[in-house]
């Protein structure tokens, strides 16, 4: 057999890479090309991404989240911020007057089983969840009782999907969905039970917030 010729390249910097609806933030790639006869392998390998590094991803108002061993970020506008304040405005409301628990918005954190860390746009723990009543520094060792995405233009169905079913296998009972540019939202308690929501009709806290309705086009409009 010839000599086999090997293409080597290490420590190579590659700038984030923010194409598409969730983008791949990589560096450090380390690609390894190997020649051998009439045999071609090559190998590609990406370090995997850590909580560390999630923390110190930008503060440049886009979502960011630990999927996979990889760091995806979803970009977000203008309309997408108002849609998330003026829900969590009146989830926090409702939240505080009763003391049934705690609002967060999108830069909270949640571990969930399978490693990843997830960052609903708006999310609700119950009061008595979190352990001593205390708000942790870092990520939560939990998943919320409530997690809403909102849609941004970008965003893919594989992929939400794949975000609301994460969140059903952790255990979140309830989670919404608002489609700003079709005026709707989906309601989810399993992945076949799904309810349509149009702009007139509620959103409901159902058993996770009893009493909580909202217009949907209050928050969409």
């Amino acid at each position: 057999m010839g000599l086999a010729r090997r293409l080597f390249w290490s420590n190579a910097n590659i700038a984030p890479v923010t194409t598409g609806p969730e983008s791949m933030i990589r560096s450090d790639v380390r690609a390894t090309l190997f020649f051998a006869g009439n045999e071609t392998m090559a190998t590609t390998t990406r370090p995997v991404a850590t909580e560390e590094d999630l923390l110190q991803t930008p503060r440049d108002g886009q979502k960011y989240e630990l999927v996979d061993g990889q760091i995806r970020v979803s970009p977000a506008g203008f309309r997408h911020g108002r849609i998330c304040m003026l829900l969590a405005t009146r989830l926090c409301t409702f939240v505080e007057e009763r003391r049934l628990g705690y609002v967060f918005d999108s830069s909270t954190g949640f571990r969930l089983p399978g490693g990843n860390v997830r960052l609903p746009d708006v999310a609700f723990v119950a009061k008595g969840r979190l352990a001593d009543e205390q708000v942790p520094e870092g990520f939560g060792d939990l998943a919320p009782d409530l997690a809403v995405e909102v849609l941004s233009p970008s965003d893919r169905s594989r992929d939400i999907l794949d975000k609301v079913g994460e969140y059903l296998q952790a255990g979140v009972p309830l989670v919404w969905v608002i489609d700003p540019t079709r005026r709707t939202a989906a309601v989810y308690k399993s992945l076949t039970d799904v309810r349509r929501l149009g702009p007139e009709d509620s959103l409901d806290g159902e058993d996770v917030l009893p009493g909580f309705r909202c217009r949907l086009a209050d928050v969409i409009d």
